[in-house]
């Protein structure tokens, strides 16, 4: 299967052959724009719309499993999906691109926290209203996380180009501060993605984001907690 999201965040639709289905309504395709729920980022959801009939079925989860990208669809009839099936395949556009800016928009932020405190990310969660990083910190204050988002805001209005390379792991591994996760550069992958937020943040991902950060919008600190020992959380939105 080839995952068409890894080279273009913004194809938003596409045909694609059915390889198989299970239960009725777990499908693999040969290729999808689809992206699974997976690295904090949501999966997306859509419609997929049969060439040879239009019956159409809403994709409402997207996820991966033993290395293949499984497509959970409802029915919007009676209607049966079959192997060698194609469809024209469309993402709900705005669900995702909501996704990829607040993706953005938390790279900056985590390169920031990174760079001016030495933490790395334990955890990140986006969502459609907030998105939420968790990070190892010693020295915690809140006005300080406050104004490290208030920079990222500056940064992202400024207007950096955000490209997509790949490289070999053996390369990614001389460059340690292409993870900025604390469990470090995913396990069994040979080849990297990279992505740079030129000037401000790169590093190792797998997820959808925008070209140019001007597209992410204001940045807003909604609050800060800490989770105990060394474990600290910020929430913020994009506008």
């Amino acid at each position: 299967m080839k995952a068409l999201y890894m080279t273009d965040s913004y194809l938003r639709e596409f045909e694609a052959t059915v390889m198989k289905v299970t239960d009725g309504k777990f499908v693999v395709l040969d290729k999808t724009a689809f992206y699974p729920n997976a690295g904090g980022q949501p999966y997306d959801t859509g419609k997929m719309t049969r060439l040879s009939d239009s019956a159409a079925f809403d994709v409402v989860f997207v996820g991966k499993f033993g290395g293949e990208i499984s497509h959970e669809v409802k029915a919007c009839g009676p209607d049966q999906i079959n192997e060698g099936d194609t469809f024209r395949c469309e993402i709900d556009w705005d669900r995702r691109y909501k996704h990829m800016r607040s993706h953005t928009a938390s790279h900056i932020i985590s390169g920031i926290i990174n760079e001016r405190t030495g933490a790395l990310i334990t955890g990140n969660q986006i969502s459609s209203d907030r998105t939420r990083i968790d990070f190892s910190l010693d020295d915690y204050d809140p006005s300080v996380m406050d104004s490290f988002v208030k920079e990222a805001s500056e940064k992202a209005a400024k207007g950096a180009d955000v490209e997509v390379s790949f490289i070999t792991r053996e390369d990614a591994e001389k460059e340690e501060s292409l993870s900025k996760l604390a469990k470090g550069l995913p396990p069994g992958i040979k080849e990297i993605r990279i992505v740079d937020i030129k000037g401000i943040d790169r590093q190792a991902d797998g997820g959808t984001h925008v070209k140019n950060t001007k597209e992410i919008g204001p940045i807003k600190l909604l609050k800060c907690e800490n989770k105990g020992k060394n474990n600290r959380r910020l929430y913020f939105s994009i506008e």
